[in-house]
């Protein structure tokens, strides 16, 4: 039983609006078709695939359900994005992986979830952080509690 692919992931939100809102204006998802269920959600697409699937947190105790990092997600148009974000205030930072090309921009969503967008073969850009922190770790520390 071999894997073939990553279907989706499930985020609960605490802010179900502004949450959508992050995830099409900063990563490019859309929100789609969604069976009806009997709980607030949404699906959020890549193309024709809802790979992302949001649940707002309405009535749910925990949060979170492992020690999962972050979720990484194929893009294009780098200085786009990290544009946007200057524009925004939103914290990211930019790491070049060694040996590849191989960008990657890390962010967090509005419940701390760090999401990496990889760009491949894109033109470098000139806000590569070149220290030796780990990926996301300037960026969690803007993360709301």
């Amino acid at each position: 039983m071999p894997a073939i692919s990553l279907d989706h992931w499930n985020i609960y939100c605490k802010d179900l609006k502004a949450t959508v809102d992050f995830y099409e204006k900063y990563v490019g998802l859309y929100a789609g078709d969604r069976p009806p269920f009997n709980f607030p959600g949404a699906w959020l697409y890549a193309g024709e695939k809802p790979i992302l699937h949001l649940v707002s947190e309405t009535g749910h105790k925990a949060h979170g359900s492992g020690a999962i990092d972050h979720v990484a997600i194929n893009c294009s148009d780098i200085r786009g994005t990290i544009d946007r974000a200057k524009a925004d205030n939103i914290p990211f930072e930019v790491k070049k992986v060694p040996a590849r090309p191989l960008q990657q921009v890390f962010l967090h969503d509005p419940d701390g979830v760090m999401i990496e967008l990889n760009f491949w073969h894109e033109a470098e850009v000139p806000e590569i952080d070149k220290s030796d922190s780990l990926p996301g770790e300037k960026t969690r520390a803007a993360v709301p509690a």
